[in-house]
């Protein structure tokens, strides 16, 4: 009796666990995925006399083979009136050079030099901050180096989001398609994430950006003092700025696949592993709402497969014990309905975002994340990730 008793107790604790983890896993999908899965586009294009002036503005470190490559497609965008700033962050290769002819070539590109470090700023933030001062414009959009447009209507993309009270434009840039396990495990990654940072924002909770893809007011980064209130933290120029300063007002979100910017992945998985985890060390600086939301998703994304497989291990004990023949049934049942709801989901949003080729391991891509990012979250508290 007291075998019985103990599976029986254990299998029921853990089928609560199970159906409550169901229940939340599905609110997510339905309640804030469904967001960018149904999403269209309300704004009108803007004529060329609404179009105001911008500044894109990139950072560089020792990317010449990335910059001769993305500046003249820069040059190309079909917009009326826009500079290019890029900032030659110490670089020891051959891009102080470029930049230098480039600029007696091309009015447009506006170098900013710098030759040293400063140790009160970390990574980005600096020589960010130095090129959002030297830019001319009010209006600034924010790229890196290893992204590229797709074609020349990106920047009109982007102003296209402003209307009125718009501060700030929040965007998406899907990683380059290549044929490897890592391309595809950062691209399902890259899709999560932007689901959960993009619904946000469409629920009116934007705690997030993207630097590959974001636009803001020169105006709004200095009355909000620049990135001073996060300085001495490495990475997050762009998620503990936007999480600062973005409202439900002032906010939009720019979702347009046929008009993206790629970025090209590393093909190093130690790399990527040291940078999800960097990444990861911003999450305790944002706010409650946003820490809370993150972390009722990814908990409850463990538990599901943690709870799934614990049950399918008491199985034989259960039903020996209950008799019941529809316990397996009911419960490939349940795991069916949220993997079917997950599919049907990410398949809507994928072709919103422009990511392709994912959906026939999306069973597993998600298995390996609900067990990996508790994983990398700990390695960020840690402060475990890289400049």
């Amino acid at each position: 009796m007291q075998i019985n008793f103990s599976y029986n107790s254990l299998s029921f604790i853990i089928l609560i666990i199970f159906l409550i983890c169901l229940i939340i896993q599905l609110f997510y999908h339905w309640g804030v995925f469904s967001k960018v899965a149904f999403y269209k586009k309300n704004a009108r294009p803007k004529l060329d006399e609404e179009l105001e002036p911008v500044s894109v503005v990139l950072c560089a470190r020792d990317a010449y083979e990335y910059l001769v490559e993305l500046i003249p497609t820069l040059l190309k965008q079909d917009y009326p009136d826009f500079e290019i700033v890029v900032v030659n962050d110490c670089s020891d290769d051959e891009t102080e050079e470029y930049l230098k002819d480039l600029e007696r070539k091309e009015p447009k590109v506006k170098p900013v030099q710098l030759k040293q470090h400063l140790n009160f700023f970390n990574g980005k933030k600096f020589p960010l901050s130095m090129g959002i001062k030297s830019a001319k414009n009010d209006l600034i959009v924010f790229t890196d180096c290893n992204c590229m447009p797709v074609n020349d209507q990106w920047l009109r993309s982007v102003v296209n989001c402003y209307n009125k009270r718009t501060e700030i434009v929040i965007g998406y840039s899907p990683y380059v398609q290549k044929k490897s396990t890592l391309n595809r495990i950062m691209r399902f990654d890259a899709l999560q994430n932007g689901l959960l940072f993009l619904s946000a924002a469409l629920n009116h909770h934007p705690y997030m950006g993207v630097g590959k893809n974001l636009s803001y007011r020169k105006e709004l980064f200095y009355r909000n003092n620049g990135f001073i209130s996060h300085y001495t933290t490495t990475v997050g120029e762009d998620d503990l700025f936007i999480c600062q300063v973005a409202t439900k007002k002032n906010t939009e979100v720019l979702i347009d696949a046929e008009n993206a910017i790629l970025t090209t992945p590393t093909s190093s998985f130690k790399l990527w592993m040291r940078q999800k985890s960097s990444r990861y060390s911003t999450v305790s600086k944002y706010n409650t709402r946003a820490r809370l939301s993150l972390s009722l998703f990814y908990i409850s994304q463990f538990l599901f497969y943690a709870s799934f497989i614990a049950l399918l291990c008491l199985t034989p004990a259960f039903c020996i014990t209950n008799g019941s023949a529809l316990y397996i049934p009911i419960l490939a049942f349940l795991f069916l309905l949220r993997f079917g709801t997950q599919l049907f989901i990410y398949s809507k949003a994928s072709k919103r975002l422009g990511e392709k080729g994912l959906l026939p391991g999306l069973l597993i891509y998600d298995f390996i994340f609900a067990f990996l990012t508790p994983w990398l979250r700990l390695l960020g508290r840690m402060n475990v990730g890289v400049e």
